[in-house]
């Protein structure tokens, strides 16, 4: 099958497939024309990595886990990697909560400006006085 058709019938661009051979999650053969051929179950494999994708899986960690999908077996080590993706993604989470709650308090500054935050709101400084 061709990289096209790939690309249709999984719903991903044909740049994605070219991006997962070069990360080594999908293989395909050549034609002696150089372009690409895949065999039917590239559809599916491109669907599986997509799921992983949306769960937040970097390529590198979707590699480690492929091996697991293609033997069918599981061990310590792949519940290992995913419960630490697990607490990687939850930690960005807060930090991205994090970020919104500053955020939400530079819009209530903003909205309701006080001298405390606003320079241009301050009083002028009286200036100095002479003493003679």
């Amino acid at each position: 099958m061709r990289i096209g058709e790939v690309a249709e019938r999984a719903g991903v661009s044909t740049r994605a497939l070219r991006y997962y051979e070069e990360q080594g999650l999908l293989e395909s053969d050549r034609t002696s024309s150089g372009q690409r051929s895949y065999a039917e179950a590239a559809v599916e494999r491109v669907q599986l990595i997509q799921q992983f994708f949306t769960a937040g899986l970097p390529s590198r960690t979707i590699l480690q886990l492929l091996p697991c999908v293609d033997s069918g077996t599981s061990s310590p080590e792949v519940f290992a990697v995913l419960e630490a993706e697990r607490r990687r993604i939850t930690a960005a989470m807060a930090d991205l909560a994090a970020a919104r709650d500053a955020l939400d308090r530079m819009v209530e500054i903003a909205r309701h400006p006080t001298p405390e935050h606003c320079p241009a709101l301050r009083e002028p400084a009286e200036p100095a006085r002479d003493a003679a």
